[in-house]
């Protein structure tokens, strides 16, 4: 998996490629830990990701209480593949989705 950032000001877009899945979610779930000070507006591009598994589910989940309480959060470019895993979950209830 890569993650890149790219910051301006209070907005972070983290492009993830590959798989987030059990190997990979702790990666993610670290650099969004270091990253997310002083964020109000997130966005997670999705458009090179190829699998999510529960385990990315979780680090989704938590990013998106902690943006909760301190601005917004959106997935953008999700494929079919990826999108079926969050509405089979629920995950499309409670995500913003562009």
């Amino acid at each position: 998996m890569t993650i890149r950032q790219n910051r301006e000001n209070t907005k972070l877009t983290v492009a993830i490629e590959g798989r987030l899945d059990t190997s990979t979610a702790p990666e993610l779930e670290a650099a969004l830990a270091e990253a997310l000070e002083n964020v109000t507006e997130l966005t997670l591009d999705c458009e090179k990701l190829e699998y999510v598994s529960s385990a990315g589910l979780r680090v989704i989940l938590k990013t998106q209480k902690v943006m909760f309480s301190q601005g917004s959060m959106k997935l953008t470019h999700v494929n079919e593949e990826v999108m079926e895993v969050f509405e089979i979950t629920g995950f499309s209830n409670i995500l913003k989705f562009e």
